[in-house]
């Protein structure tokens, strides 16, 4: 049985999109095993407290993250 773990800084995603990650990550797990795969594929997502994640040896916020995607 897959365990896939995602792991996102918390306050950037909303449930909807964690949702969406989810089911995405699990439709990709039965598109190469097949669909016996879905029933017992897991898929935790890990929310990791702002400023307790670093790219480059700086800390970054959900601030930074959110700066980030309004940037792109």
């Amino acid at each position: 049985m897959p365990l896939i773990d995602i792991h996102l800084m918390d306050g950037v995603f909303s449930p909807a999109q964690k949702q969406e990650m989810i089911s995405k990550v699990t439709d990709a797990m039965v598109s190469i095993e097949g669909e016996a795969m879905r029933g017992v594929t897991w898929v935790r997502v890990i929310d990791v407290p702002s400023g307790q994640w670093g790219i480059g040896g700086k800390a970054l916020t959900a601030g930074d993250i959110k700066k980030m995607q309004a940037d792109t």
